[in-house]
């Protein structure tokens, strides 16, 4: 539900504008409010669930998710479900990685293949029905209750969590209880860390509509950011109890796990945003019929994440499978490159489903590989970073892909538009047949159809060069499987397995 909230409201932003009187430009801030409190909150989540205890933690955030929710569907203007998004957002970022990290510490190494693939499989499924969903509870209910569904999953997951999660005592957790103490708050982290991200979130987001860097706006985010990151970096080096565990990073794989996450998260919100527009506005299909060739791809997750997390993360090298799933990711989006407007609707699943394949055998092991030879307290740290990597993916990827989008459309169109002319002889066989289908057409007309035609033709290949983008993102990535480990499941489960049985003897 909270990753679904990060784009089902997508498609409401006009309803949500006419429902509270505001201009469509200002309703983008509804998006926008939330996934910056998401970011900022992320990357401190580990530290609060240490100090508070991992199930404690977690039911505080569903709590605030799911009250801010409920005041979200009866906000009586947008600056009031802006406040109420800044604190769905914020309950909402907690709540990610703090299940991851419960799920490492749960289960044993060995084990952990599978619930890693389901809790995967939850994060790319609600990603591609969030625009589909959000547009049908749009057109049949209203947009309220986009954000009411979340109320009755809320109080189903409270209960659930307090009948049958437990907190699994780390040691340096147990440190903090017999103590009586908590970790000391690094208010300078915090606030580096809030400026930074925040700051970030805001540029990306925000970049492409302030024309990027001729916005003083927009110059001003980028340094402030970029200043805040770097001292944040030096800054909780030094820290004995940094809120933002950075030394993590300077393990070979864990980087390698995060930089690839990363790429996961960029190419999955660049796809999952860019298809859909690319089946509407070029090939005509609704809303529905678009999220319908989206689903197809999350039904062969169902299938994918758990037979590569169960089954093949055990038998199969981890370089083997993340290198195989960015090749087949690679392949399937300069599959897409390809197409032109005579796409089927089988051919559009068809890609969908090649290209979530790819996705199933990256996340299920860079997940395992990020957790791999960790002390048990840093899993909270571990988690809040893999997860921030994830989202800051997905919103670097989304303003890439529609800044590329943008720049290529108007390059094509200046490109092809010289190609219109009387005088060029495919000009006038389109002109010629143009009116002998439509013989109520004047010249003027025609040329004006002619024009229109040059327009989509310009949009199909800035679509297509999005997709050369992205391609050529999951192959930059691809020399870093050489820092994921290079054993093979079973070695690497019985080596666990003889380690766990030697530590029970002692």
């Amino acid at each position: 539900m909270e990753v679904l909230d990060t784009s089902i409201a997508n498609v409401s932003l006009g309803h949500i504008a006419g429902g509270l009187a505001a201009g469509l430009d200002e309703s983008t801030w509804v998006l926008t409010s939330y996934m910056v409190a998401n970011a900022v909150m992320m990357p401190i989540s580990g530290w609060l669930g240490t100090t508070l205890g991992r199930k404690l933690f977690f039911m505080i955030c569903v709590i605030v998710f799911t009250v801010s929710s409920f005041f979200c569907a009866l906000a009586p203007s947008l600056n009031w479900l802006l406040f109420f998004r800044i604190l769905q957002g914020l309950g909402g970022a907690g709540m990610v990685p703090t299940v991851q990290s419960l799920l490492a510490d749960l289960f044993p190494p060995e084990k952990r293949g599978l619930p890693f693939s389901i809790y995967g499989l939850s994060l790319v499924f609600a990603t591609a029905i969030g625009p589909t969903l959000g547009g049908w509870i749009t057109e049949n209910y209203s947009w309220n209750w986009i954000f009411l569904i979340n109320i009755p999953i809320g109080m189903i997951s409270l209960i659930l969590t307090s009948l049958f999660v437990r907190e699994p005592e780390g040691p340096e957790r147990n440190d903090l209880l017999r103590q009586g103490g908590h970790r000391r708050f690094d208010f300078i982290g915090f606030t580096l860390s809030v400026l930074g991200i925040g700051c970030l979130e805001f540029f990306v987001d925000r970049g492409q509509r302030e024309d990027w860097f001729s916005s003083p706006l927009i110059v001003t985010l980028a340094l402030i950011s970029c200043i805040s990151l770097l001292t944040l970096v030096f800054w909780e080096s030094w820290q004995e109890e940094p809120i933002v565990n950075i030394s993590l990073l300077r393990s070979g794989q864990f980087l390698a796990a995060f930089l690839m996450m990363f790429m996961t998260g960029f190419v999955l919100f660049g796809t999952t945003a860019i298809f859909p527009q690319f089946l509407e506005q070029l090939l005509g299909y609704t809303a529905e019929q678009a999220g319908f060739a989206l689903t197809a791809g999350g039904f062969a997750l169902l299938i994918l994440m758990p037979l590569v997390g169960g089954v093949l993360i055990r038998i199969i090298s981890t370089r083997i499978l993340v290198g195989a799933g960015l090749l087949i990711t690679a392949f399937s989006l300069f599959h897409l490159s390809h197409f032109n407007l005579n796409m089927t609707f089988e051919q559009a699943a068809l890609a969908r489903i090649l290209q979530v394949v790819g996705i199933a055998f990256i996340f299920a092991p860079i997940t395992h590989a990020a957790y791999d030879g960790l002390h048990p307290s840093e899993s909270n740290d571990a988690a809040a970073l893999i997860n921030l990597a994830r989202n800051l993916g997905g919103s670097i990827g989304l303003a890439l892909s529609n800044t590329v989008l943008s720049q290529r459309s108007q390059l094509h169109q200046t490109r092809l538009i010289e190609y219109i002319s009387s005088y060029e002889n495919g000009t006038q066989l389109f002109l010629q047949q143009l009116q002998s289908r439509l013989p109520s057409f004047h010249y003027i007309e025609s040329m004006q159809q002619a024009y229109q035609e040059v327009l989509h033709q310009a949009n199909l290949l800035s679509y297509l060069d999005v997709f050369i983008l992205l391609g050529i993102v999951s192959l930059v990535i691809f020399p870093l499987i050489i820092l994921l480990p290079a054993r093979q499941g079973p070695k690497s489960i019985l080596q666990t397995s003889s380690d766990s049985t030697g530590s029970s003897h002692v």
